[in-house]
């Protein structure tokens, strides 16, 4: 495996969301997910991570040391026992080896005839929150074609002349996504500074590939990385994230120009941090 980074990392990563739906409940007839308690918006970290496997899918296209173990298809026992290795611990270096997400996300292995263990991954995601309260806006469909004989012969009447069906958004949403990268998970699993690169890369390009009428319109808007000098971290991760401020200058948020985004200098940061903006 590739040598695995020496910088812890601490991110927040800002995108919106115009006229669509970014992660549906099924447990609420796929409406998009809302804090019960404040009707802000939220996706969950599980939605995310699949976003940028995918990105990682279409780029390098499944071929080692990229491959993505977490997708549909896969038979991850199947994969657990193929894998090369007399012992957990090989077998578990030889999975983080071929697949970038078992090296970022971590995996639980433990499964099959040969199990592989636990592998706890040095990327964690938080749900990501939208800066505001979210509407969960409903809109009834139509369609003229129809499925089968039965549908058709009740089209024949003008009461029954469309199937209806029914669509959820959300007009806008600003949301806002905590990270964090550890070193000493990076360290177990070889995570490298190219899968770290490689991870700053699909935040910022997963939309583009991801288009889906349900999730209408989704950009990325501001990537801010804190680098730390030392494995162990030069600042807690919660005082960097208040140093990005998100200020709604409407009371009914329709774009990226309704907020303002301050975010901190170098000089503003403690001793040993470092910044890197995207967008």
């Amino acid at each position: 495996m590739s040598e695995a980074i020496k910088n812890r990392y601490d991110f927040v990563f800002l995108f919106d969301v115009k006229d669509g739906n970014p992660n549906g409940d099924p447990d609420q007839a796929n409406l998009p997910r809302v804090d019960a308690e404040n009707q802000e918006g939220l996706i969950t970290d599980v939605c995310m991570k699949r976003k940028v496997r995918n990105y990682v899918t279409l780029k390098h296209e499944l071929k080692t040391p990229y491959d993505i173990f977490i997708r549909q298809g896969n038979v991850l026992n199947t994969l657990i026992d193929s894998a090369e290795g007399e012992t957990v611990q090989t077998r578990q270096e030889n999975l983080c080896s071929d697949y970038f997400d078992v090296r970022a996300f971590g995996a639980v292995m433990s499964t099959g005839k040969k199990g592989a263990g636990t592998v706890r991954g040095p990327i964690q995601f938080t749900f990501s929150r939208s800066e505001d309260r979210v509407y969960q806006a409903e809109h009834s469909i139509t369609r003229c074609a129809v499925t089968t004989e039965d549908d058709a012969k009740k089209q024949e009447s003008r009461e029954h002349a469309s199937t209806f069906g029914r669509k959820a958004t959300v007009p806008y949403a600003l949301y806002r996504m905590h990270g964090f990268v550890s070193v000493m998970d990076a360290v177990k699993t070889g995570f490298s500074q190219a899968d770290l690169s490689l991870l700053w890369e699909s935040l910022l390009n997963a939309f583009e590939h991801d288009r889906a009428a349900a999730r209408g319109e989704m950009t990325p808007r501001k990537l801010v990385i804190f680098k730390h000098d030392s494995h162990l971290g030069n600042a807690r991760s919660g005082e960097l994230f208040d140093k990005v401020v998100v200020e709604s200058k409407s009371e009914l948020p329709r774009s990226i120009n309704d907020y303002t985004i301050t975010v901190p200098t170098q000089a503003d940061l403690p001793a040993g941090v470092t910044l890197d903006v995207r967008l």
